[in-house]
């Protein structure tokens, strides 16, 4: 996991990684928001190690936020899958306006995978190892949401709060990234695209 990642690299370096994956990057107007999940290299699970990253201009100058995350599910989950086929983990991908603004489980105001489809792994061996398996790959509505984990302050270990979503760490950073996607609703409308990729590819 790498620290900081927003003072080690400069918008333009961001954008070319991106944009060198054939994904698209948006510089169009204000709060036309990149929301980009960092995965870290630790395939050991129950860690908020993992970063998201969003950017967009605001008066037409580049703003960069980072915030602790975790991309994958909890180790309570991987060992008790609530699909058969077993745990489901994001493929990094780049899902182009399949999220909106929703509520996550009928409770709180989250970005919610409901305008498409996503990819993701199925870890069934039931460890606390995750597995990203090319052969176990599968496209589908799965509710892979971006969402909160303690709602008073923020959480130690990831366990119940991800089967596979994308969960912020601290309740004050969710609220802060879900103020930025609620002015760029305003703007764009409900249609949010997220970008997932591993760290490596950062090339820091």
């Amino acid at each position: 996991m790498i620290n900081n990642l927003k003072n080690k690299m400069s918008i333009e370096h961001l954008k070319s990684i991106i944009k060198s994956k054939g994904y698209s990057f948006f510089t169009k107007g204000n709060y036309n928001v990149n929301i980009i999940g960092v995965r870290s290299p630790n395939l050991i699970a129950n860690s908020f190690d993992d970063t998201m990253l969003c950017a967009f201009k605001v008066g037409g100058e580049w703003v960069l936020k980072e915030w602790r995350i975790t991309t994958d599910a909890g180790k309570y989950w991987l060992k008790h899958p609530m699909k058969e086929k077993g745990c489901a983990l994001l493929v990094p991908n780049q899902y182009k306006g399949v999220y909106k603004i929703d509520e996550h489980l009928g409770k709180y105001t989250a970005l919610c995978q409901r305008n498409g489809e996503v990819e993701v792994y199925r870890d069934n061996n039931k460890d606390q190892i995750l597995d990203f398996n090319d052969v176990s790959k599968e496209w589908g509505m799965f509710g892979i949401n971006i969402h909160r984990s303690n709602p008073n302050t923020e959480s130690q270990v990831v366990e119940r709060w991800s089967a596979g979503c994308q969960v912020f760490k601290k309740v004050s950073d969710f609220n802060d990234f879900m103020d930025i996607c609620d002015k760029a609703k305003k703007q764009w409308g409900n249609s949010f695209t997220y970008t997932l990729i591993k760290e490596e590819d950062l090339h820091l």
